[in-house]
């Protein structure tokens, strides 16, 4: 297949970057721990639609359209990290609240929430740092010459890997014994995944750099 070597490189950097810790694992984590496993394969699919989306955006000239305008980039990045603070401070100030959505005691299913395929969508769309590596990666191996194939062929492999991903994240963590010891722990495990969330978001809006 032409250009092999160059969607292989795409695929083994995207992947790194997606098994990195991060706003992303940290919802998928816990939703996935607490809503049950339906929910947490929304999530999964949300993240997996949000890298996607900077797939696409970057096959367009992502990277050169923030090289051009600096503006722009630090635009993304205030309002990605407000966003994703606020979003920490949610999680941190929920943390006392029962779930009520968690898995009932007889084993059935938590209802779907689509709220938790859009929060997950959001969250990936709204961290700048995915947006600058996406621009980052396909800048540098994007052939200059790329045929549609392969950019539709990139774009399909992107997804499968953010996607499948995540889907191993909820899967595993939706298992009863993770689940059991997140219930047990919600409060600090909420409080202490909200913090994190909310500093890394208002680190990157007050990096203006």
């Amino acid at each position: 297949m032409q250009h092999l070597p160059e969607l292989l490189g795409i695929a083994a950097t995207i992947a790194v970057g997606a098994a990195s810790p991060g706003p992303s694992f940290v919802l998928v984590a816990r939703t996935a721990a607490g809503s049950g496993r339906g929910n947490g394969l929304l999530a999964a699919a949300g993240m997996a639609l949000g890298g996607s989306l900077f797939a696409v955006l970057s096959l367009l000239g992502l990277h050169s359209l923030l090289l051009a305008v600096p503006s722009l980039y630090l635009a993304l990045k205030v309002a990605g990290g407000l966003y994703l603070a606020w979003l920490g401070w949610r999680i941190f100030r929920g943390a006392a609240q029962p779930l009520a959505v968690a898995i009932a005691d007889d084993g059935r299913p938590a209802p779907l929430s689509g709220r938790t395929f859009l929060a997950a969508l959001t969250t990936q769309v709204s961290n700048p740092k995915t947006a600058i590596v996406y621009a980052s990666v396909f800048a540098a191996f994007l052939p200059a010459d790329a045929p549609l194939s392969f950019k539709v062929l990139t774009a399909l492999t992107v997804f499968l890997i953010e996607g499948g991903w995540y889907m191993l994240v909820a899967l595993v963590l939706s298992a009863a014994g993770p689940r059991a010891a997140y219930l047990k722990a919600k409060l600090w495990i909420d409080r202490s995944a909200g913090a994190l969330m909310a500093v890394f978001g208002l680190k990157l809006a007050a990096t203006l750099r």
